[in-house]
This record gives structure tokens, C-alpha cells and sequence, in this order.
């Protein structure tokens, strides 16, 4: 794997984290994106440097997160926020009610719709603010 397919799957995946130290190491030339990732060394950075890049959020970054909110015993609404406060926050604002419970689901649980499949990832792309209601699922 080069650099690159790194790079780009860590900004894709919104690892904060990595995607600053390889861009700290790139813009430094201790690294190349035409390299393999065995050259990848994070010894090599200023981590003070890079503490400071993800503190100012250089690369901007904008977590969104999936969250499931019961609504009844088996009704459960997804609400796309960027956490757990702000996800019960808009839930109580649009339901007028507490959730039963909240807890973050993963962003590439993929599940049916229409004739396809999709993924919340994929989902969070349609959407263009936040808090969002992402659908509702109902348990048998």
C-alpha cells in the first residue's frame, strides 16, 4: 500500500489523527505519496507540531456520527449528530419527549433500502446539516 491509499483512507474514514501526521510528514519531505507505507515513520514528526495541527483541526475535519435513539420498545429512530448530547438534544426538539436510551452505531453498518444496500456512511452524504434524522427502524 503507498502513502497516498493511506492518506486518502484516512481522511475517507476520518482518522484525525493519522491523516495530520502523514500530512505533517509530507509537508516536511521526510515522506513522498508515491511511497510505501513501510517508509512511513511517525518517530519522524514533531508531535508537538502535530498536536497543534489537530487542535487548530488543519485538515478540517467535521465528525458526524450515527446515533440510534429508542424511541418506544421496539421503535428506534437514527439520528446523523456529532454526539450524544447534541443527537438527544434534537431528538427531544423534534419529539417533544426523552429517548428511552442513545448509543452511537457504526458509520459502515450497511442495511437494505429500495432494491440496494447502503451504508450510514454512504447515507451521510445526502445531507447537508446537522443533526439529521437518518430513518426509523421498527423490530418485529
Amino acid at each position: 500500500m503507498l502513502v497516498n491509499e493511506l492518506y486518502l483512507d484516512s481522511i475517507r474514514f476520518e482518522q484525525s489523527s493519522l491523516a495530520h501526521y502523514i500530512h505533517h510528514l509530507l509537508a516536511e519531505k521526510k515522506i513522498s505519496l508515491e511511497d510505501n507505507i513501510t517508509r512511513l515513520d511517525l518517530k519522524q514528526a514533531n508531535h508537538q507540531k502535530v498536536a497543534e495541527m489537530i487542535e487548530n483541526n488543519v485538515l478540517g475535519f467535521h465528525k458526524i456520527c450515527i446515533y440510534s435513539l429508542k424511541m418506544k420498545q421496539k421503535e428506534f429512530v437514527f439520528i446523523f449528530a456529532k454526539n450524544e448530547q447534541e443527537a438527544i438534544q434534537f431528538y427531544m426538539k423534534t419529539f417533544n419527549q426523552k429517548p428511552m436510551n442513545c448509543h452511537e452505531s457504526l458509520l459502515d453498518f450497511e442495511f437494505t433500502r429500495g432494491n440496494g444496500g447502503i451504508s450510514f456512511r454512504e447515507m451521510r452524504k445526502e445531507f447537508e446539516s446537522f443533526p439529521a434524522i437518518a430513518g426509523y427502524f421498527k423490530r418485529l
